[in-house]
């Protein structure tokens, strides 16, 4: 049985957040929908996916959404002593994989954890990060990823933190030392 970490709302960052501007849909302090715990959740603007039937098809436009800093969104989802962990979703997070990069390295620091969400799957963000930094960053400071895009033709409203059964959660916090993800059943998971 797999347990959760702890938050250690005590620790204190190896160095401060690199203040970058990032463009966001939307964000949500409070979510128990997102990923396990409560959460802090950021909704990133652009996705080049377009999927039918998107949870959030007003995150597609790059240009959408408004502008905020990585020193912002920090500041506000570490105000909560009972956040237990910070999930991007989007839009496409690998899209702004440096920024959130910055976010989810200061949050694992504190204790917290990362989910990740994609339309990318697992085997094609371990290509793409061979050539793009961003992706490779951001995937060494997940600890969570829901792959693949949303399948309208699959959507099931009885899983956990997914949309469409195509969707995996996966460990990766194997990654970079290993791609060996593991598939997680949140319903085994301790609390």
């Amino acid at each position: 049985m797999l347990h959760m970490p702890m938050r250690y709302t005590n620790l204190t960052p190896v160095r401060p957040i690199a203040d970058l501007p990032i463009r966001l849909f939307g964000a949500v302090r409070e979510s128990i929908v997102d990923g396990p715990g409560l959460r802090f959740v950021v909704f990133v603007q652009g996705c080049p996916h377009h999927c039918p039937g998107c949870h959030n098809p007003e995150s597609h436009d790059p240009a959408g959404g408004y502008m905020s800093s990585t020193a912002r969104i920090w500041q506000a989802a570490s105000k909560n002593p009972m956040i237990r962990g910070i999930t991007f979703s989007g839009g496409e997070p690998f899209l702004w994989g440096n920024e959130l990069y910055e976010i989810g390295r200061i949050a694992r620091e504190t204790g917290m954890d990362i989910v990740t969400y994609s339309g990318f799957t697992y085997e094609q963000l371990l290509e793409k990060a061979k050539r793009e930094d961003g992706v490779r960053k951001l995937l060494t400071v997940t600890n969570y990823l829901i792959d693949g895009p949303f399948i309208e033709a699959q959507r099931d409203l009885n899983l956990k933190f997914r949309g469409s059964t195509n969707q995996r959660i996966l460990d990766v916090t194997c990654y970079p030392n290993s791609d060996r993800a593991q598939v997680v059943d949140f319903d085994a998971v301790r609390h």
